[in-house]
């Protein structure tokens, strides 16, 4: 899920650093108009140190190995700290773990970032349905569907962007058999990464409720 460097060309990791750019600003936008911006600084803190490990968690799905990613799970959680959470995991996982690169860190934040940013859209319109599921089946749906979405999305993006930017020189059918495989080696952490939020949201709801978004 990570794209390496070199794969892109240069216009490409510009245009995801403007675009991460962006991105980063108006989150901490606002995450500044809130009453206390620095209350979920510790949970934001927790919620990155997950996702920076996520990676290193693989798990072989042939005829790929493949990592949990998280942003999605990050999503729904910290809502508009995701991002830079985000942008701050992957630039320790480029430099650490060689996951990613610097010269495609702004398209990887994008790439992740704004899935994350979906979800957290999407687990925000729960309310409208707690009237018919009440309020624990309704946390645990929209989080799943938040979760799952969340590299959903990712994974589609990844797609657009490695199957239109194979370089030349390189055996474009092998390379784009090799793209959708990958591909579809993540649909089942798709679907564990729905439910893997559905249940950290659950804990929450159970334990501490005070960390569930508003």
């Amino acid at each position: 899920m990570h794209i390496p460097d070199g794969l892109l060309p240069p216009q490409v990791c510009v245009g995801g650093y403007a675009i991460t750019g962006l991105a980063t600003w108006y989150s901490l936008r606002q995450i500044n108009r809130r009453e206390d911006p620095s209350a979920e600084v510790p949970k934001a803190a927790l919620m990155t140190a997950a996702f920076f490990l996520a990676s290193s968690i693989h798990i072989p799905i042939p005829p790929a190995s493949v990592h949990l990613v998280l942003n999605g799970l990050l999503g729904v959680v910290l809502g508009y700290f995701a991002f830079p959470a985000i942008l701050i995991g992957l630039f320790f996982q480029a430099i650490m773990f060689q996951h990613g690169g610097l010269t495609t860190l702004g398209v990887n934040a994008a790439m992740m970032g704004g899935a994350a940013l979906l979800a957290s859209f999407i687990y925000s319109l729960h309310p409208i349905a707690k009237k018919w599921l009440g309020d624990r089946w309704t946390i645990l749906s929209f989080a799943f569907v938040g979760g799952a979405t969340g590299l959903c999305f990712s994974v589609l993006i990844f797609l657009g962007l490695v199957i239109t930017q194979i370089p030349a020189g390189f055996n474009a059918e092998a390379e784009r058999a090799a793209i959708y495989g990958l591909a579809i080696a993540h649909l089942p952490i798709i679907l564990l990464e729905g439910f893997f939020t559905a249940a950290i949201m659950l804990f929450f709801y159970r334990v501490k409720p005070e960390l569930l978004p508003d």
